[in-house]
């Protein structure tokens, strides 16, 4: 999956060893859904180089090499959607309704 996944990277350098480090070791895919969620999402993780990233976030305060970020997030929708389609089949989602969602959304 992993080469597929950053296909659009095909042409750089460090493609190779990128592929290779993402298939080292576990992966743990999952889909995260919400309002603004590609936006929350970058914020958590904190930018893709960590020196830049801010205290708090997931390659800010885990991070030291932009090679060995740890974490992949989608930077757009059509990304999203792009590699869910990629990492999981249909049958393998679960809808339901968290008992937050009154708290949280209008």
């Amino acid at each position: 999956h992993e080469e597929q996944h950053y296909l659009d990277l095909k042409d750089m350098p460090f493609y190779g060893g990128l592929c290779k480090y993402m298939s080292s070791g576990p992966i743990l895919a999952m889909v995260w859904e919400g309002q603004s969620i590609v936006k929350l999402d970058r914020m958590m993780l904190g930018e893709t180089n960590p020196a830049d990233s801010k205290p708090g976030s997931i390659r800010g305060d885990l991070c030291i090499n932009i090679g060995r970020n740890i974490i992949h997030g989608s930077d757009t929708l059509e990304n999203a959607k792009r590699e869910i389609e990629l990492w999981f089949k249909a049958e393998e989602f679960v809808s339901y309704t968290p008992c937050t969602q009154a708290f949280l959304y209008e």
